[in-house]
């Protein structure tokens, strides 16, 4: 029997209370070149760094900065940008929230194995504009992507003007 499909429903203000976090993903952004990060999994899947907030982390930008580097190896600011939440809905199962947030990349250390499942993603870079259609999320990762530009925006960095597409390997 095949699960029943999901719904995903972007909100742009706070998680209200007792809707439980499961993730805390991150729009990371290179201040050189305006691209976001998407990581690129061996399995040849795309997804944003990010991942579980741990019992450990301080709050959500720590899970965030955490992930970052466990999945990635790139560190980023202190300071990251909440975006919103997409809930997930899906029947005979309790909501959760997926937490979005934009950072801004600091440091691309040199690749290493994620230590949670030993995968070496690739990092693929791509301009907010293009990076819905490779995660392929739809009309959330739309929304996600337009508010990570107005971070960007804010933070001066070129996201209307990105380098072109490439691995920063």
């Amino acid at each position: 029997m095949a699960d029943p499909p999901v719904e995903y429903v972007w909100h742009d203000g706070p998680v209200p209370a007792g809707l439980p976090v499961t993730q805390v993903y991150g729009w990371l952004l290179c201040p050189v070149s305006g691209r976001v990060l998407i990581q690129e999994q061996d399995d040849g899947t795309f997804s944003l760094p990010g991942g579980t907030p741990e019992p450990f982390d301080a709050d959500r930008d720590a899970t965030l900065a955490r992930e970052a580097f466990e999945e990635n190896t790139v560190r980023i600011a202190s300071s990251p940008a909440y975006l919103g939440y997409q809930e997930v809905r899906q029947h005979g199962r309790p909501f959760i929230a997926q937490v979005r947030m934009a950072g801004v990349i600091t440091e691309f250390a040199a690749r290493a194995p994620d230590p949670d499942n030993g995968r070496l993603n690739r990092r693929f870079m791509t301009s907010l504009a293009a990076a819905p259609a490779v995660l392929g999320w739809g009309q959330p990762a739309e929304a996600q992507a337009r508010a990570a530009a107005e971070a960007g925006r804010g933070w001066g960095l070129p996201v209307d003007h990105p380098a072109a597409d490439g691995y920063e390997d």
